[in-house]
């Protein structure tokens, strides 16, 4: 899984998808995070065999960190 771009070209190819809880029904924002995997897959909800992107544990942690604390803008 692991590639110098990050990024898993077809995320079908992952199991254990785990959809986010603060995805909504008809809001567009659907993120998949796959459980398992020594890096944190993370995928959008509509394209399941498209790209993946792939954070360390310390990445994936800072990120949600910064979205829970508002630091990121749309």
């Amino acid at each position: 899984m692991h590639s110098l771009h990050h990024t898993v070209p077809d995320a079908g190819a992952l199991t254990g998808w785990i959809k986010s809880s603060h995805s909504g029904g008809s809001n567009g924002d659907c993120l998949e995070v796959a459980t398992g995997y020594t890096a944190i897959p993370v995928r959008d909800s509509k394209a399941p065999t498209g790209p993946a992107v792939v954070f360390s544990h310390a990445g994936w942690s800072s990120f949600v960190e910064a979205v829970k604390d508002g630091r990121l803008s749309a």
